[in-house]
């Protein structure tokens, strides 16, 4: 959700919960009006609750241009580029003209470009 959505439904949601008291003190209501009330109430208070615990974008746009080299020994792991593991990330990510990798020795991870492991 971006930040001006979030933003909107805080607003409408801050105005049906202001908004709700409004009907029982401008008049005295009825069991009808007192259920509309509670529910615009209870609405209004599970928007803002949710719009709170979204996250915002989390766009990451990771950019990796002529690297140097890299060299993992006895179990090490080298990176020349960009490293995501698991794939984290939402955004893109590009790699060019990354430098050697190389990995010497048993349980040694050399990558050049992207490692998404």
């Amino acid at each position: 959700m971006t930040q001006g959505w979030k933003i909107t439904i805080i607003v409408l949601a801050a105005a049906g919960i202001a908004s709700t008291p409004l009907i029982w003190l401008l008049s005295s209501p009825d069991a009808g009006q007192m259920a509309g009330a509670s529910i615009q109430a209870a609405v209004a208070i599970a928007a803002l609750v949710w719009a709170l615990f979204q996250h915002p974008e989390r766009r990451t746009e990771d950019t990796a241009e002529r690297t140097g080299e890299v060299d993992a020994r006895d179990g090490g792991k080298a990176t020349s580029g960009i490293r995501r593991p698991q794939g984290r990330g939402s955004g893109s990510a590009r790699a060019e003209q990354t430098g050697n990798a190389t990995a010497t020795g048993q349980g040694s991870d050399a990558t050049s470009g992207i490692d998404y492991s």
